[in-house]
């Protein structure tokens, strides 16, 4: 059974950068996805990467400050995000497509979900 494991969520302060990574076992490659859901509100997309890593999608509010990379030869996912916004607070998911189209960025279209790991920005 194919597992995705999240890590690198932390605290920190506006302004600052964390890098979360996910963990995708099995060497099956997929499109990867990132998501984020705040309390009361629905899960977001945050950025999506192709299976070779040549496509990058990413919503409005992150273009400039996150970076979405993968590591095929460890099968891994990180997010490096950069200049931390309060309103960037959420629980962070990593996901797996496993369609032939990468880039989607509607969460019922990923096929496996990380268990998430909370990001934490401070005003």
């Amino acid at each position: 059974q194919v597992q995705l494991v999240e890590s690198g969520g932390g605290l920190v302060q506006a302004g600052g950068s964390l890098r979360l990574s996910c963990e995708v076992s099995g060497r099956t490659l997929y499109n990867m996805g990132w998501f984020r859901q705040a309390p009361g509100k629905e899960r977001e997309f945050v950025a999506a990467i192709s299976r070779s890593g040549a496509g990058r999608y990413y919503v409005d509010s992150v273009k400039g400050r996150f970076i979405i990379s993968r590591d095929n030869a460890k099968n891994t996912v990180d997010l490096q995000m950069n200049s931390l916004k309060p309103e960037d607070t959420a629980v962070y998911y990593c996901a797996a497509d496993r369609n032939i189209a990468g880039g989607q960025r509607e969460a019922w279209k990923y096929d496996l979900w990380g268990q998430g790991t909370q990001v934490t920005v401070s005003s």
